[in-house]
């Protein structure tokens, strides 16, 4: 079976180019040259304007549709440009994509980053839409289940922990290396930061385990797969975050939800480019979240 892995031009045309604005062509353009089985690339339908109001304040959407005014339409970091608002849509219709694909076939994917430190009435971070809240709370009322939120970007969560605090049917488990964005988790959320690289996969596990014990079944998880935990990453590494505890941690993340039968969703999250951190080094990170994924399903 196919792994459909949705990507549309809309995710990197932005006029402001970096990594996060970036990246998802250069994978694209790896698979071109290196595919990996059983991947397929697809396009994404965009998120209808409402369900971007399902979490985000109808003023702070104007302001991304029209530019106006300029400190909140640029709020995230990131120049705003005529195509903003709609590459925010096609971002978040891509993981919405992916997590409907997760719940028919077990696994999704999708080729955006830019979603956890956006907050209700603002942007932050690099971050403009919220995806990952957006998508969780599309999915927790279609199914009236439970969605665990999975964030292993070097970075905290804190836009995502603001827009959920109020949603009973969504979980957040949220390990950073990082303290930018940090919150005080409530009580459908665990939040751990890690200084030692030796206590890493041991803490995604502790978290894992306490979320399956405070509710034993999710209908979906949805993976937040930041590779800017990694030491040679310029933004958030961590000293001694090598390559093998990130093939370990991408493993055990898509094991211990094919164990439980939790369809899994991705994303990917942070990764930049830097003096120690090339773009075929970043690239290549990134596809190791991709072969983990074709490997569960």
């Amino acid at each position: 079976m196919d792994h459909h892995l949705y990507y549309s031009h809309a995710f990197v045309d932005a006029v402001d180019a970096f990594d996060t604005t970036r990246k998802a062509e250069w994978i694209v353009e790896s698979l071109a040259l290196n595919p990996i089985s059983g991947v397929q690339v697809c396009e994404p339908r965009l998120l209808s304007r409402v369900d971007a109001e399902r979490v985000h304040s109808r003023d702070y959407i104007r302001a991304l549709e029209t530019g106006m005014p300029p400190d909140l339409a640029n709020s995230s970091g990131i120049a705003w440009d005529g195509r903003t608002f709609s590459r925010g849509l096609s971002t978040c219709g891509g993981l919405l994509a992916a997590a409907e694909d997760a719940l028919r076939c077990g696994v999704g994917g999708c080729l955006a980053s830019g979603f956890h430190h956006a907050r209700k009435e603002r942007g932050l971070g690099f971050c403009t839409l919220n995806g990952l809240s957006i998508v969780a709370e599309l999915i927790a009322q279609r199914t009236g289940n439970h969605v665990l939120i999975l964030d292993l970007d070097a970075h905290c969560g804190g836009g995502t922990h603001g827009l959920i605090t109020n949603s009973p049917r969504i979980w957040q488990v949220d390990v950073s290396v990082d303290p930018f964005d940090r919150y005080t988790p409530g009580k459908r959320g665990m939040l751990a930061h890690v200084a030692d690289p030796r206590d890493y996969l041991r803490s995604v596990w502790a978290c894992l385990k306490r979320a399956e014990e405070e509710w034993p079944h999710f209908c979906l998880c949805l993976y937040n797969a930041g590779m800017d935990v990694h030491q040679a990453c310029p933004h958030g590494g961590l000293a001694g975050m090598d390559e093998l505890l990130l093939t370990l941690r991408e493993e055990m993340v898509f094991q211990w939800c094919g164990e439980r039968g939790i369809p899994i969703a991705y994303a990917m999250a942070g990764g930049y480019t830097g003096r120690k951190m090339t773009r075929e080094k970043l690239v290549h990170l990134h596809r190791m979240t991709l072969s983990a994924a074709i490997r569960r399903n």
